[in-house]
């Protein structure tokens, strides 16, 4: 059964959800705009030049539409946990997801940051199950680099794991 203590847990959680969601697909120049005003205010610094920072397209799609998939799952699994006609295995089987839901997609921010750490490399990293897709922004397919990277996130796992990577520009 649920209780008061899951309820807010889960409420809290969509909402911080729902807030980074907003700034990840907040414009860029926005926050751009509001670091030049701070810059402009703050003339005692010395001047220092600025480097902006350019993702690749593909990556900011792939991101986009995992996180809708994920918003739509969770408001699918949400609406199971509200529903007052659902059996409790329902909403257990709905909650269990939703807990599953949320660690992959802090395994996969892990891997991409570790991806970024050791091989300095923009990446996308989905997990489904046992299988690891990872998309990763360079130029020039290299199969020497693709299996560093799967030896790389293969060894943060005890068990067998099925790993790909696709390179894109």
């Amino acid at each position: 059964m649920i209780n008061k203590k899951s309820i807010w847990f889960l409420t809290l959680f969509s909402l911080i959800l729902v807030l980074s969601v907003y700034y990840i697909t907040m414009p860029s120049e926005l926050l751009l705009n509001t670091n030049a005003d701070y810059e402009k205010d703050n003339k005692t610094q010395e001047e220092t030049p600025t480097t902006t920072i350019e993702e690749s397209t593909v990556l900011v799609a792939l991101r986009v539409e995992a996180e809708e998939e994920l918003l739509k799952e969770m408001e699918n699994l949400q609406s199971i946990l509200n529903n007052s006609e659902a059996s409790v295995e329902e909403k257990n089987e709905a909650f269990e997801k939703m807990k599953e839901l949320n660690t992959n997609k802090g395994e996969e921010e892990k891997l991409q940051n570790k991806i970024k750490e050791v091989y300095k490399l923009e990446s996308f990293v989905k997990i489904k199950k046992d299988q690891i897709e990872i998309v990763v922004k360079k130029e020039e397919n290299d199969s020497t680099l693709a299996n560093q990277i799967m030896r790389t996130i293969q060894e943060l796992y005890q068990e067998q794991k099925y790993i790909t990577v696709k390179f894109t520009k």
